[in-house]
């Protein structure tokens, strides 16, 4: 059995298979390159869902991480922290004036930007319109707002407040606008 197989075979195991895996097991990165466990070298074009943008193992991104962990490897949101400051303060001043939300993935970002439109609209306007074909996350409500049944199987009664309208259909989407509309929100995976 190769190091692949058995790896394989623990995950099929011991970890719930909500995701399409490739059948490679990943151990390092350099720039554009990854690795496999059984030594082959790949050109890796995904960035990680926007972690890796800049190749694996970035010098500068290296460097920096090794100089923050030797001083706090984590700030909890219960205290200030000079470095999220500064950050926030970068983002907003180069997209838009406001406040920045962080959080931990890309679903707990759509939970928030749903419950931020939600408390926008409260108590009349709550609706939020999808697309078919999205996906925004495995989260409940990111799982009821996802317009395609495949993620929603097994977690029945979704939570209500979505509508869906087909893709690319400008009118169709237009049509589902009610005056409980708040929102329409526009992520759009395979």
């Amino acid at each position: 059995m190769s190091r692949t197989e058995e790896v394989a075979k623990l995950y099929q195991q011991y970890v719930m298979p909500t995701y399409t895996r490739t059948g490679i097991v990943l151990v390092r990165g350099k720039g554009i390159k990854a690795y496999d466990i059984e030594g082959k070298e790949y050109l890796d074009f995904f960035p990680g869902w926007a972690v890796s943008g800049l190749g694996h193992c970035h010098p500068e991104v290296v460097s920096a991480i090794r100089e923050q962990v030797r001083k706090m490897l984590h700030v909890s949101n219960n205290y200030y922290n000079e470095l999220q400051a500064d950050l926030a303060r970068k983002i907003a001043e180069h997209s838009f004036d406001g406040k920045v939300f962080f959080c931990n993935s890309g679903a707990e970002a759509v939970e928030g930007a749903i419950k931020l439109a939600r408390k926008f609209g409260s108590p009349k306007r709550y609706e939020i319109i999808t697309l078919e074909k999205s996906f925004h996350g495995r989260t409940m409500a990111t799982i009821s707002a996802t317009a395609q049944p495949k993620y929603q199987e097994g977690f029945s009664p979704l939570l209500s407040g979505f509508t869906y309208a087909p893709f690319n259909e400008m009118d169709a989407v237009r049509a589902k606008i009610t005056e409980r509309t708040v929102a329409i929100m526009l992520i759009i995976s395979k």
